[in-house]
């Protein structure tokens, strides 16, 4: 599964920017990638790991602000399409897994 993040949040003060910046760098520290500016994705494995991640991201939302999270399945996620400058992308590899005994 994969976990796509989508957000809105006020940025007309200095103080506002500070916690979208900081939202932003949280969601990268929590092994998303930027999309685009306001777009973060995430694999997230199986199914049975959405609700630990979505309890992360609850007690991470900022107070003001939309955010959204769409979750996609490896199959939809790759069957998906980028564009940037008018050419197609690749879309990102679905993350190894690491097994430790």
């Amino acid at each position: 599964m994969w976990m796509m993040v989508l957000f809105d949040l006020p940025v007309g003060t200095p103080d506002e920017r500070k916690i979208a910046t900081n939202f932003r760098k949280l969601l990268l520290e929590a092994g998303f990638e930027m999309s685009q500016f306001s777009v973060y994705l995430r694999f997230v494995g199986e199914r049975d790991k959405i609700n630990r991640h979505l309890r992360w991201l609850e007690r991470n939302l900022p107070a003001k602000g939309k955010v959204s999270v769409l979750f996609f399945t490896d199959r939809q996620f790759a069957e998906s399409m980028f564009f940037q400058n008018q050419k197609i992308e690749e879309t990102p590899d679905i993350p190894e897994q690491l097994v430790l005994f």
